[in-house]
Order: structure tokens, then sequence, then C-alpha cells
């Protein structure tokens, strides 16, 4: 993602390629590792597997902040304030599943400008 001035994610900036010198990566999920296969761990497992992994990290590699907690109406209520595109909500007891599933949720900010964005 590229930080706009506001420190929210600027899409736009990212996709014009203009900003590449710029763009952080931010990683949400760890699947497998050293060979080893981790998606029936649950999300918890995974996360921790993940921040251990990226500790001592290089410069532009984050872990993606994770909440664990029941907050998703605040949470999305506060990255609509913001101006954020949208959160991904994932059970953090389940394992790691393929295709569309309830335990992973994608809420969009229907005020973006993303919603109407051709490509």
């Amino acid at each position: 993602m590229v930080l706009g001035v506001d420190g929210a994610s600027d899409f736009n900036a990212l996709h014009s390629r203009k900003h590449d010198h710029e763009v952080q990566l931010y990683a949400f999920d760890i699947l497998a590792l050293g060979g080893e296969d981790l998606r029936q761990l649950p999300l918890t497992m995974r996360k921790t597997n993940l921040a251990r992994l990226l500790r001592g990290r290089p410069d532009g590699i984050f872990v993606a902040p994770f909440e664990a907690a029941e907050i998703g109406s605040d949470l999305f209520a506060a990255a609509c304030r913001m101006g954020v595109e949208g959160l991904v909500s994932k059970r953090r007891d389940r394992r790691y599943g393929v295709g569309r599933s309830r335990d992973w949720i994608r809420v969009k900010n229907r005020t973006h400008p993303a919603m109407t964005r051709e490509f």
C-alpha cells in the first residue's frame, strides 16, 4: 500500500505506479512457513507465526494490525470516518479456507471513491 498524508491507504497512488518508491507491504496472514502448511491452524496461531517471522523485518514490511475482540461495528465506523475502503474480518479460531466463507467477511465502505472506480 501507499499511505497518504493523512496516514490512510491511498489506492489511487498505488494504482498510478507513480509512488512505487513509497510502497509498503502489510502482511495479514501466513499460510506456510519453512515448508510447513499452516492453513489448518487457527488465525491466532498463524498471526503469532507471522509476527515471529517478521520480527526484525526490513524497512517497509509490517504485520498488519490485528484486533482480536468483538469491536466490528465500532471499528468499521471508525474506518469509514478515516475514509478507508473497507475492512476484512476473520474468525480468530478458524483455519484458513479457500473461497467464500462466513469465516472471512469483507465489508466495504459504500461512500469510498473505490466503489465507483472504473478500470
